[in-house]
């Protein structure tokens, strides 16, 4: 069987504040926004049904809004009311299994960094040159809500391109 690479079509983040969060993350990234918050309940519409058959027995109301970013990967922003999305005291648990961060790309991380957090983010690692003696940066951020934001300088591609790939 014949395998290709599929590509990356949205990553999704919960959010205590779907409004605001639209808005942040449009003005931080120069998203495109797309559509929403559209708020969705399980009152036997078809969405309904459908985001009760993705979130479980629990669900029962939220919002959601789609953004795009330049390359047209989307950033799904959840807000639950019932049950309450909720802050989480730390969401840099690394070691345990799940997405624990999604990438950005700016040649500028730096300024994207400060960005961030002059608009309520925060800042948590140095910028760092990833190989010695060459370009490439990386730097951890947060948003407001505290979905954890890595920004590159340079692509994934561009940055671990003809290395050893380890065996």
């Amino acid at each position: 069987m014949s395998y290709h690479p599929v590509p990356v079509t949205h990553v999704g983040l919960t959010v205590t504040a779907i409004r605001a969060a639209t808005t942040w993350y449009t003005e931080a990234f120069s998203c495109r926004h797309i559509i929403g918050p559209l708020h969705v309940k399980h009152d036997g519409s078809h969405i309904g049904e459908v985001f009760k058959g993705i979130f479980g027995d629990k669900f029962e109301e939220g919002y959601v809004s789609h953004l795009a970013t330049a390359n047209g990967v989307g950033i799904e922003l959840f807000q639950f009311v019932v049950p309450a999305s909720e802050d989480a005291p730390d969401n840099f648990l690394y070691w345990k299994t799940g997405v624990f961060h999604f990438c950005l790309v700016d040649p500028d991380i730096e300024g994207l960094a400060r960005r961030i957090k002059e608009m309520g983010g925060k800042q948590r690692s140095k910028v760092w040159t990833l190989f010695e003696g060459e370009p490439f940066k990386a730097v951890y951020c947060e948003d407001p809500w505290g979905n954890l934001i890595e920004i590159y300088s340079h692509s994934t591609e561009l940055m671990y391109a003809n290395r050893d790939r380890g065996a």
